[in-house]
């Protein structure tokens, strides 16, 4: 394994040269195993991340738009709801109807989560399909 050097050719002299073959064997290994591995840390699910776009839609006459002002009031049209139970109460009625209308959402920016969150597990228990949110497009640059 290790390499003479040409000496008096005596038992006492040092091998002073170091064998590099089993490092060498060593770092391949690992290199393909880092080859195989670095793939398999991607995410293996091809998702299309959604990108920041405008989507115009058209609002329909029958469509519900339920608000959150800044101090997390909850308002059907321009009507304040009165707790959790009596929106539910509510939405039960238009979720039996044979074209059930959409649900908008109008959160303002200011307010917590916490109320837009109750809307929606509201319109979930009365078996509303169809939610979606109202937003403002960004400022445009000048």
């Amino acid at each position: 394994m290790a390499m003479n050097i040409p000496g008096d050719g005596g038992e006492d002299e040092a091998i002073s040269a170091i064998n590099t073959t089993p490092l060498v064997d060593v770092m391949l290994v690992l290199l393909i195993i880092f080859l195989i591995t670095i793939p398999v840390v991607n995410y293996s699910v091809p998702v299309d991340l959604p990108k920041e776009r405008i989507e115009v839609r058209e609002a329909k006459p029958e469509d519900v738009v339920i608000s959150v002002d800044n101090q997390g009031g909850i308002y059907w049209l321009d009507a304040k709801v009165d707790g959790t139970q009596a929106l539910i109460e509510r939405l039960k009625k238009i979720a039996v109807l044979k074209n059930q209308p959409e649900v908008h959402i109008r959160g303002d920016w200011r307010s917590n989560y916490e109320p837009v969150g109750r809307i929606i597990y509201a319109c979930q228990r009365a078996g509303i399909v169809k939610i979606g949110f109202i937003t403002e497009p960004p400022a445009r640059a000048l």
